[in-house]
């Protein structure tokens, strides 16, 4: 069911439920009873073999094989060998992801060789309301290096094709809006840039896991992300960087350090790139943080994308036509109503938003509120049904309608929204 096309009564989610193909997925993770999580795109829950699984990296391979583990265990070759299982994620292919590092630091290593690839431009396009932490490296790898020009496009300011010229170098772009959920169209914008011979850099932290991706087909040259959303690699855990097989030969990141060397154990005195993906690897990888996403990766490796993508669209859509019955006088849906414009999640307008979500989360509906105003609700479909959204929006239905939310210890600002 798409939005405007289906039932809205809890007996018609149930039976949905009841058929549901990935309805098996939810005994894979480690949900609280009592409540319904709606906010796995910020964070996603427990895997049920994680807590074994890091076990089992802690007692058997570090403290039984200790630094024969390098070896024995493939420690060394972590980042390459998870990246080949992210990499048909994000529709990449073999040997083009490595994962490692944060979000933020795989962004300065992809944008510093992006420049470098076009060193005769000095424009970097981004969009203004981009996730602040890929704006903010932009502007500080502009500094470190001079003399470059920021061009924002954005809703209430220029599109895309109004400020591409001949001096863009660079387009780095998130797919999915992490505010609104409102989709790029991947594989045009892609071409736009490249048509003016500009690169284009994705990040797919709210689009990995959540929808079927195509990188290679639209050929970006580079790509970012995290695993702790949609992905379930829990909090902190390493980010992705891809890079096109056609640029490996020529992109050159500029954290070079002696994991990304061709010949790390050499310890020669001059850094030589490492071939391939391998060169924008840093350094030791975190291995206890990839034992909970291995866990992630096994219940991934099951599951069909397309399958997710329509069920994703089936709970978001719902959830839309349940608001626009019952809240439409209390708040405004700011999400693409038309399926092939959102991701994953919808987000709510209310001028108390972060009060509402607080007087949700008490009442065992977890969403999360993004300032000044938006309410936001990720649906997962590896482990969320139709009946949960249902009873989602009933929840908050009553909430609005007592006023709960009026509460002052509602109102009382954590450090984490």
């Amino acid at each position: 069911m798409t939005h405007g096309s289906g039932p809205l009564d809890r007996d018609a989610c149930l039976a949905l439920d009841a058929q549901d193909p990935l309805a098996w997925v939810r005994e894979e993770f480690e949900l609280p009873a009592g409540t319904i999580y709606l906010d796995g795109n910020s964070l996603g829950p427990l895997p049920s073999a994680a807590p074994a699984r890091v076990q089992e990296v802690v007692t058997q391979e570090w403290g039984a094989g200790l630094i024969r583990s390098w070896n024995d265990a493939g420690w060394f070759d972590k980042p390459r060998t998870i990246g080949d299982r992210i990499a048909p994620l994000i529709g990449a292919s073999a040997g083009t992801v490595v994962v490692g590092d944060t979000t933020s630091v795989n962004l300065f290593k992809a944008l510093v060789a992006a420049l470098r690839m076009r060193p005769e431009r000095d424009v970097i396009v981004s969009e203004a309301g981009n996730f602040p932490t890929d704006l903010y490296m932009i502007q500080g790898a502009s500094e470190l290096i001079g003399g470059y020009e920021q061009r924002l496009i954005g809703d209430s300011g220029p599109e895309l094709v109004d400020v591409l010229d001949e001096r863009v170098a660079v387009v780095v772009l998130s797919q999915v809006d992490y505010r609104t959920g409102r989709m790029h169209a991947m594989a045009e914008v892609t071409r736009q840039a490249h048509d003016v011979g500009a690169l284009v850099i994705w990040d797919l932290c709210h689009s990995a896991g959540a929808l079927p991706l195509s990188r290679e087909d639209c050929e970006a040259a580079f790509a970012i992300g995290c695993t702790y959303k949609y992905l379930n690699g829990g909090p902190g855990a390493p980010a992705f960087v891809h890079v096109a097989s056609r640029h490996q030969g020529v992109a050159r990141q500029p954290l070079t350090g002696w994991h990304g060397h061709q010949d790390p154990f050499a310890f020669t005195p001059d850094y030589k790139p490492a071939e391939g993906i391998s060169h924008f690897i840093i350094s030791t990888p975190p291995v206890l943080s990839y034992a909970p996403l291995e866990s992630s990766l096994d219940i991934w490796e099951k599951v069909s994308l397309d399958q997710v993508r329509t069920k994703s669209l089936a709970l978001s859509g719902l959830f839309i036509d349940l608001v626009d019955a019952w809240l439409g006088d209390h708040v405004e849906v700011v999400t693409p109503r038309e399926a092939g414009q959102r991701g994953s999640q919808v987000s709510l307008r209310h001028p108390q938003g972060y009060a509402v979500v607080q007087a949700l989360i008490e009442a065992g509906v977890i969403g999360d509120f993004r300032a000044p105003d938006l309410m936001r609700f990720g649906f997962t479909p590896l482990y969320l049904g139709h009946t949960e959204v249902h009873d989602a929006v009933a929840t908050l239905r009553r909430i609005l309608g007592e006023g709960t939310w009026e509460d002052q210890r509602f109102h009382e600002r954590a450090k984490v929204t």
